[in-house]
């Protein structure tokens, strides 16, 4: 960008933040946050002059948690209802397979592809166009005819639901510095609770309306949620930067083109490369992320073996009903965000940790009592979740302007720990059982606190303030 408008009306990153301390490291020669070129950064929106901003309320919030938690579900609702769907369609063990992976696959092309895009165009539009279309996936899913058409359906359920993260990253930008940690915390409480009680809720309706009965009433609530949504949600956002071209509510026709704007789909997908690679906290926060998600899903991607085999044999509901044990960890969430507001991320990170690391040992009893697995989840839950809304709050605040794509990033992390950590949680258990899977959750947990204790002092965390 060139031209003293430019200069005028994208300062450098960090610059025209108020609250967010520059945090570079002179002895590790790392850039602080101000050292990120505006150039890579679209301009965000702010109120119109002399007009009232929008006041994000208890109520919203509540809203877009509720729509997270509705949105990312549909990734796990197929988990239980594998067998049942294989049967339905005649689909063999490895095909039925594919259900989960390519809806993970999917996923994982929408955090890299669709979310940066909240940066670029309004978040209420680009929310409401992708819960949408999500219900056109989730209704093709319901009457899908033919293994193939079931698999392309999942597959775009997945690339779809993505939208969860978009919905983050725009509470973020909404929520005033002082509640900032507070509103992701509620928010994420959504995406834990959608997450942890989805299979016990599919499990449930299959058992009573068959499983096309799951996704046809996701798809009812998801048209709900985006006509709720449509209401309520702002237009605009509020603050960080200016208008983008060709809106004119509340600004002029002769106010000068936003220089952030001028950024092409793919450099706004490039800048989020540049963003992580100049940024130390980035890179240590999205590694802290894929840690605790490797831990997280070393878990519950395993815990229902030993549980069905002696001296237990679980059913399916039996098991499904830990998610309700595992879903309080949702509390930490909103916890973790009012400690972060008081300035406390570095004592909540390494509180958080040494949890998961200690929640290890209770789970090693399994085998001999229920009560220690119930311990077990609830630190290990409580623990990730702390750490998780910590990362979501942080990575925001650095770089506000770029909240979508930074959100999306940090996530594509989260998505390599879940599935490297439930491939080697179910490989280790065939070869050597579940005492072998706590010790493989145990190390990947002491990695996650090593990695924190040697680059807490090398990184300070951003200060909160009012």
């Amino acid at each position: 960008m060139t031209g003293s408008n430019c200069e005028a009306a994208a300062p450098r990153v960090g610059a025209a933040r108020t609250g967010d301390a520059q945090t570079g490291d002179a002895r590790t020669g790392d850039a602080p946050t101000g050292d990120v070129p505006a150039e890579d950064i679209p301009a965000r929106d702010v109120p119109a002059e002399g007009g009232a901003a929008f006041v994000l309320s208890r109520g919203v919030v509540l809203l877009f948690a509720v729509a997270c938690g509705t949105a990312v579900a549909n990734v796990y609702f197929a988990q239980p209802l594998l067998a049942t769907m294989g049967h339905d369609l005649a689909m063999s063990p490895a095909l039925v397979g594919g259900v989960v992976t390519l809806t993970h696959v999917g996923y994982g092309l929408g955090l890299l592809f669709l979310v940066p895009l909240g940066d670029m165009v309004d978040r209420r539009r680009l929310v409401v166009a992708q819960l949408l279309f999500l219900v056109g996936a989730l209704v093709a899913v319901a009457v899908a005819p033919t293994a193939a058409v079931l698999l392309a359906s999942m597959a775009a359920t997945g690339l779809l639901a993505v939208v969860t993260q978009t919905l983050v990253a725009f509470a973020a930008s909404l929520a005033p510095a002082a509640r900032r940690g507070r509103v992701v915390g509620l928010v994420t409480s959504g995406v834990v609770i959608g997450i942890l009680l989805a299979r016990t809720v599919s499990g449930l309706m299959a058992d009573l309306a068959g499983w096309r009965s799951v996704y046809l009433a996701s798809a009812v609530l998801t048209a709900l949620l985006a006509l709720v949504l449509h209401l309520s949600a702002p237009l605009d956002v509020p603050r960080g930067g200016v208008a983008h071209p060709g809106r004119r509510r509340g600004r002029s026709r002769s106010s000068p083109r936003p220089c952030g704007a001028t950024l092409t789909y793919g450099q706004l997908l490039r800048s989020t490369v540049t963003l992580f690679a100049r940024d130390r906290l980035l890179r240590i926060r999205a590694l802290l992320g894929l840690l605790i998600f490797a831990a997280f899903s070393t878990l519950w991607s395993s815990v229902a073996l030993p549980l069905s085999e002696a001296p237990y044999f679980l059913s399916h509901t039996e098991i499904g009903a830990l998610g309700l044990v595992g879903a309080m960890g949702a509390l930490a969430a909103a916890a973790a965000g009012r400690l972060n507001d008081r300035g406390l991320s570095g004592r909540t990170t390494g509180t958080a940790l040494a949890l998961l690391a200690a929640s290890w040992l209770p789970l090693a009893l399994t085998r001999v009592s229920l009560w220690a697995l119930v311990v077990g989840v609830l630190l290990l839950d409580l623990a990730v979740q702390a750490v998780h809304v910590t990362n979501q709050t942080l990575i925001h605040a650095r770089h506000p302007e770029a909240g979508s794509r930074l959100i999306g990033g940090y996530m594509v992390f989260y998505s390599i720990g879940s599935a490297t950590g439930a491939l080697a949680a179910t490989s280790l258990y065939a070869a050597a059982g579940w005492g072998a899977v706590c010790v493989l959750g145990a190390v990947i947990s002491c990695l996650a606190f090593a990695l924190w204790a040697l680059t807490r002092h090398s990184v300070p965390d951003p200060a909160h303030h009012s």
